[in-house]
């Protein structure tokens, strides 16, 4: 069991004793102990109890809960507050800007149990009276709660991708390989998907119509279905449409149902729109359609209404960044922070994977919350990298930082420690309750800092979670392009950010882009698959990827970035 699984449940636990007007200084120990437990590079779950009662701030009482959460994954004392807690309250746990203490008052002050009943108060006016509440913090309350009322029935790309390939599997092995395709925002890789669609060719609608719903765990919406579209969904994932077609409009049936509007309604000539012409021919494949208008093909998460019309009209999209193109791995996390990893785990495992290199970048001191490196620890680490690489050459590891931007857009780190650094990742951790002017002022100020050599996660946004705060996306990549700072693709699957709605503009300026993973674990690395899916909608090519790159033009690159 990992560390980060024990301590999030006694951080509830501390949590819920608060909620529940508990004592105090039980309360302070506790969260003492947490914060001494983050620190340690020791596996909680390989230890004995007795070992665990030496740990500091821990003793016999915590150690026990430990020593229960390893072999139960909870224990007595949390499971009892948690079953006399309303899980609409527990719910709240989740809303930024308030602790136990104001969720306490509004259960008990105002009535509440439910975060729809929060919703309603805020809406009412009910809650900014409360004592320690105000406007500002009803008005924080209301914006996330409405944010995530709006996320209801999506899912991340990521979540639902095994998925959607395992139906497509599935009615492909039904009707056969050629006469089944996925369609819809899942083909283009769109980040976020509410809705698996499916287009199948079949000779007998009917005997279609029967295949298919005998997928394992398909449950039809009988009134929403049709003859021809079967309509429905999976426990817990997202609906599901089967669009049954005739053979000789396959093509013309996939395009019609992968494209975006602003694709279709795209004029190809003398006044005829891909979907005039979609609906008038009967195209078997995509590509038909492509050979009938003369263009170049459109691959399907191009298929957005931007940049790629002109381009496939003359024949210049170039070919886009695949999984196979990267050669290595840059923005990631060790235990020198918060990593779960050793470094020398990473790069043994980056290596194993085939990588040529492997970028670390632990976080900065500033980022206190996760056990960020101090100077003393940076020399530490440097030469712990400088025999690792001794050892796995060819193999090598950079020595990178994510040097927090702080308020005044200034990096953490005085010069002397910055220039010691292969790359410097700079990110945004703190402070991001901002205007579009201030983030924007605070990213440009970070990009001329001569020692960035990335900009991390630009926008801070979690999918789903928080929309991130709002930047001049055009001021920042110019910003980019004129210090010759690189812009990270953020490749964890809750960020994708850079968003792909700016990658192409990023590119027109001759901004260079790295896919990276933020890691903090080596089972991170294989969220690089979606970074990639987001270059490929911003037509990202191998070229202008940083990682796709050799080891040996990425060494030159840095060297020259080092020299100013």
């Amino acid at each position: 069991m990992e560390n980060k699984i024990i301590l999030s449940l006694l951080k509830l636990y501390a949590k819920l004793l608060e909620l529940h007007d508990g004592e105090p200084m039980k309360i302070k120990s506790i969260n003492s102990a947490i914060f001494n437990l983050e620190k340690t590079t020791l596996t909680l779950s390989a230890l004995k109890t007795e070992e665990l009662e030496k740990l500091q701030g821990v003793g016999k009482s915590l150690a026990s809960m430990i020593a229960e959460i390893i072999n139960h994954n909870t224990f007595a004392q949390l499971q009892e507050l948690v079953d006399k807690t309303p899980a609409g309250v527990m719910a709240m746990f989740e809303i930024k800007g308030i602790g136990p203490k104001k969720i306490r008052t509004i259960w008990k002050d105002l009535g509440v149990e439910t975060v729809e009943d929060l919703l309603q108060c805020c809406k009412d006016n009910k809650v900014a009276p409360l004592k320690g509440f105000g406007e500002k913090t009803q008005e924080e309350i209301y914006d996330y709660l409405l944010f995530k009322e709006a996320a209801k029935g999506k899912f991340y790309y990521a979540q639902v991708e095994k998925l959607a390939f395992a139906i497509e599997n599935k009615l492909k092995n039904l009707f056969g390989e050629e006469w089944v395709s996925l369609a819809g925002d899942m083909r283009r890789k769109v980040e976020i998907i509410e809705k698996l669609i499916y287009v199948v060719a079949t000779d007998d609608f009917i005997k279609g119509f029967n295949e298919a719903i005998q997928i394992d765990g398909f449950i039809v919406d009988e009134i929403l279905s049709s003859p021809y579209v079967i309509r429905g969904s999976i426990a817990d994932g997202p609906l599901i449409e089967i669009k049954l077609v005739e053979k000789d409009c396959f093509g013309s049936r996939v395009y019609l149902n992968t494209a975006h509007p602003d694709h279709l309604n795209a004029e190809v000539g003398a006044g005829e729109t891909f979907f005039h012409i979609l609906k008038s021919t009967n195209f078997k494949t995509e590509e038909d359609i492509f050979e009938k208008i003369g263009w170049q093909y459109i691959e399907p998460e191009l298929r957005e209404g931007d940049f790629e019309i002109e381009a496939s009209k003359n024949n210049t999209l170039c070919p886009l960044i695949t999984d196979k193109d990267l050669k290595g791995i840059f923005h990631n996390h060790t235990t020198y922070s918060d990593g779960e990893h050793t470094l020398e785990e990473m790069a043994l495992y980056c290596k194993e994977l085939g990588y040529q290199y492997l970028g670390i970048s632990d976080h900065s001191k500033s980022a206190y919350y996760a056990n960020g490196l101090f100077e003393d620890k940076i020399a530490k680490q440097h030469k712990e990298i400088d025999e690792l690489n001794a050892r796995l050459a060819p193999f090598k590891i950079f020595k990178g930082i994510e040097s927090d931007i702080l308020a005044d857009g200034s990096l953490d780190y005085d010069d002397f420690y910055l220039k010691s650094f292969d790359f410097i990742v700079a990110s945004i951790h703190s402070g991001l309750k901002m205007d579009i002017d201030k983030a924007t002022e605070r990213l440009v100020k970070a990009i001329q800092n001569p020692y960035t050599t990335m900009l991390g996660h630009p926008t801070g946004r979690l999918l789903l979670k928080r929309a991130g705060y709002p930047i001049d996306h055009a001021r920042v990549i110019d910003a980019c392009a004129e210090y010759n700072v690189i812009i990270e693709i953020n490749a964890n699957p809750y960020r994708l950010d850079l968003d792909w709605r700016w990658v192409h503009y990023a590119l027109d300026k001759g901004v260079t882009i790295s896919i990276n993973p933020d890691a903090h674990e080596k089972e991170g690395y294989f969220d690089m698959h979606y970074g990639v899916c987001v270059g490929r909608k911003g037509g990202l090519t191998p070229e202008k990827t940083f990682n796709a790159w050799d080891l040996e033009r990425v060494e030159k690159y840095l060297a020259y970035r080092k020299r100013g």
